[in-house]
């Protein structure tokens, strides 16, 4: 694997342990009536992304076997451009549904 796509796997990685650790024994309702963690965990999601991006600008066939990987990177420029508009609900399900997954992926490709 190049040098450079094993950091952008990390920093995915790194990301999704931070997000999984700032919501850990969360619920929605804490997520929604909390600022400081909504503001964390959307952080976390836009380094996420901007290493998809880079990933599959890099090594599209690494990026192709992560789950949804386009989406990964557009939800990312949702949070930037869109900022004004964020769903905080559909965030706390990316938390929720999409993120174990992404991890999972990642934490395998970067073992293989």
């Amino acid at each position: 694997m190049p040098p450079e796509t094993a950091k952008l796997l990390y920093d995915m990685k790194s990301a999704a342990e931070r997000i999984a650790r700032f919501t850990a024994n969360r619920s929605i309702d804490d997520y929604l009536n909390d600022e400081m963690i909504r503001s964390a965990v959307e952080r976390q999601f836009e380094i996420i992304g901007e290493a998809m991006t880079r990933l599959i600008k890099r090594d599209v066939a690494t990026a192709a076997k992560i789950t949804d990987y386009k989406k990964i990177a557009g939800f990312r420029n949702a949070l930037i451009h869109g900022y004004d508009s964020i769903d905080d609900k559909t965030s706390w399900r990316a938390v929720t549904s999409h993120l174990p997954i992404l991890a999972a992926e990642v934490e395998q490709l970067l073992n293989s």
